[in-house]
């Protein structure tokens, strides 16, 4: 294989902003593992002490994931993080206003390897708070994170909260509203999915969010992230394929898939971990009115799901030609 590496003469700009990605990423694989080993180190050191009084504010903070997290505008505020959609870019699209007097269930489509758009458009300001006033995003993620100590404080902090039922209803339960549930409908499972040029989203079973939209009457948006499925290449895993098989039963037993993916490096556009720099652009739908119904039957769910597929599907045809999809792809629904 060919190496191909970058002009010594880049500008200093692009430089940090691969640098900026680079924490990024270093943040998304291995910053859990990092703080869970700096924790252990503390309690077989000297500094053990530090360790017990870490695990009792653990004890007492345990249920702070699943109501409303504890967010720091200074976090989400630091420059890395402008940088770091720069890198791409990343652009969040509005194409309806959004009534801060109402609550949202935000529907984020597809799942990526990273979810990188997710992140950049919802856990860094000021993206969304500045098409969005009065609007404050939750970005739901996986609950096994806020049990990794230090790194739950980390991803708390950039309004990261749990995906469990508890902690949706937490945030869409607000009276007089102003709060948007950002939920990655496809889950783990469909990062497996998240080749260049793949369509294909896991949803035709997912129909939890639907019933929560509908117990908290908060109003559904399908939001479509254009170019989440091109940041990275994975070795090819068809369903059916042994590699397949392997990553579907891991994802089952941790909870979390294990996409075998790369892209760039650093210094060179070959190989590493570094994504590419391909635009992303979140297309943020209209939304769908639900009235609130604590007791919704299957059919209620069933015929609200389909509505929002409908409108998911309208969303993506819509804007697909202007973000470089060719006219005769459609979504396709697993």
């Amino acid at each position: 294989m060919k190496v191909e590496f970058a002009p010594i003469n880049i500008p200093l700009k692009r430089r940090i902003q691969t640098v900026a990605v680079l924490q990024w990423i270093f943040s998304f694989l291995l910053l859990a593992e990092f703080c869970c080993g700096f924790f252990v180190i503390l309690i077989l050191g000297n500094f053990w002490f530090l360790a017990v009084l870490y695990l009792l504010w653990l004890y007492l903070d345990w249920g702070t994931p699943c109501a409303g997290g504890r967010r720091s505008q200074w976090v989400r505020s630091w420059t890395v993080w402008k940088y770091f959609r720069e890198y791409f870019p990343i652009h969040l699209i509005k194409t309806s206003e959004l009534n801060p007097n109402h609550n949202y269930l935000l529907g984020f489509h597809p799942h990526g390897v990273l979810v990188a758009g997710a992140f950049g458009n919802f856990c860094t300001d000021p993206p969304f708070k500045n098409l969005f006033p009065g609007l404050t995003p939750y970005l739901h993620i996986m609950p096994i994170w806020f049990g990794c100590p230090f790194f739950r404080e980390y991803i708390m902090s950039a309004g990261m909260v749990s995906a469990s039922k508890e902690s949706v209803s937490h945030v869409l339960n607000n009276e007089g509203g102003g709060h948007a549930s950002v939920i990655v409908i496809g889950g783990a499972e469909e990062s497996l999915n998240a080749h260049p040029g793949s369509l294909t989203l896991n949803i035709l079973k997912r129909k939890g969010f639907i019933k929560m939209a509908l117990k908290h009457g908060a109003h559904l948006v399908p939001v479509f992230s254009f170019g989440e499925n091109e940041l990275f290449k994975q070795v090819a895993n068809p369903k059916g394929s042994w590699l397949r098989n392997v990553q579907e039963k891991l994802q089952k037993i941790m909870g979390f898939a294990l996409p075998l993916f790369h892209a760039r490096g650093v210094f060179q556009y070959s190989f590493g971990l570094i994504p590419y720099r391909q635009p992303i652009h979140t297309v943020v739908g209209s939304p769908i009115p639900v009235k609130q119904n604590l007791n919704p039957t299957t059919e209620e769910i069933d015929q609200l799901h389909a509505l929002y597929l409908q409108k998911l599907k309208k969303l993506f045809e819509e804007h697909k030609s202007t973000y470089g999809i060719p006219a005769h792809k459609s979504l396709i629904f697993e």
